[in-house]
C-alpha cells in the first residue's frame, strides 16, 4: 500500500512503507507523538477547568479524557501513524483501554491529591492530571507505535 505524505513546504510524495522504512520513522512519529501529546493535554485540561465548575473532580476528568482521546487517536491514524495499518476494531480496543487507563490513573492520582492537599483548588488539580497524563504518555507511545499501528507482514 502506499501512502502520500506532506515533506514540510513541498508537495506530498509518494512513499512504500516497509519494515526498514518504519524503523527508521521512529524519530518523526516520536516528534508528531509528542506534539500531539502537547496539544491533546492542553485540550484536556482546558475542558476540565471549563466543566470544573459544574462538575467534581474524577466526573470532570473522565469528559475530559472521553473528548480527548478520540481525537487523539484519529490524529494519530490520520498523521503520525499514516504509513501504517491498523483495523477499525483494533483502534476502538485501544480508544477504550486507552481511556479505562487515564480514567483510573486520573482518578487514583485526583484520590491521591485530595488525600495530600486539604481542598486542592482546579488548577492545581488540572497541573497534577497533566503531569500524570505526560508520564502515561509514553506507555501509550509504545502501544500505539507496536501494536494499534503496525505494519503486518504475511508470514510464509
Amino acid at each position: 500500500m502506499t501512502t502520500v505524505r506532506w515533506v514540510g513546504d513541498h508537495l506530498p510524495h509518494r512513499q512504500e512503507p516497509g519494515p526498514r522504512r518504519r524503523h527508521h520513522r521512529l524519530g518523526e512519529h516520536l516528534v508528531l507523538y509528542v506534539v500531539a501529546g502537547g496539544v491533546t493535554t492542553a485540550m484536556q485540561a482546558g475542558l476540565f477547568l471549563l466543566l470544573r465548575p459544574w462538575l467534581d473532580s474524577v466526573l470532570a476528568n473522565l469528559a475530559a479524557i472521553a473528548v480527548t482521546t478520540v481525537v487523539n487517536t484519529e490524529f494519530h491514524r490520520r498523521v503520525t501513524f499514516a504509513d501504517s495499518e491498523s483495523t477499525a476494531s483494533r483502534r476502538r480496543v485501544q480508544s477504550v483501554l486507552t481511556f479505562a487507563f487515564y480514567a483510573g490513573y486520573g482518578s487514583v492520582v485526583l484520590a491521591i491529591l485530595e488525600a495530600l492537599v486539604d481542598a486542592p483548588s482546579a488548577n492545581l488539580e488540572a497541573v497534577v492530571l497533566a503531569v500524570a497524563s505526560t508520564l502515561g504518555g509514553l506507555a501509550r507511545f509504545v502501544l500505539l507505535r507496536w501494536w494499534v499501528f503496525t505494519r503486518h507482514t504475511p508470514r510464509t
